[in-house]
């Protein structure tokens, strides 16, 4: 089955990678503020936000078919999962 691929003007892309060179830029800045436990929190958001940036805009998968936006979905499902396994680790050593 052939789907046919919508493009993007330019000004979409345009837009994306300035919104990824603010999150970047964001998360440097955020680096240097002492944030105590939720530094890690606030940069696995900013970096998950970036990365769903690219791969809906960058990767085509807004356009996808569903089966191609269920595997997406599924594998944030399973690093979700995997998070929450190494954090409850994480917080149950003394």
């Amino acid at each position: 089955m052939s789907h046919p691929h919508t493009i993007a003007p330019p000004r979409v892309y345009v837009t994306i990678w300035t919104l990824l060179l603010v999150f970047t830029a964001a998360t440097v800045i955020i680096a240097g503020i002492d944030l105590g436990v939720f530094n890690v929190v606030v940069m696995l958001g900013i970096a998950v936000t970036k990365a769903v940036l690219v791969i809906l805009y960058f990767m085509d998968v807004r356009d996808a078919s569903r089966l191609t936006r269920l595997v997406v979905v599924s594998g944030f499902v399973w690093f979700a999962i995997l998070v929450l396994f190494t954090m409850a680790d994480v917080l149950t050593r003394t």
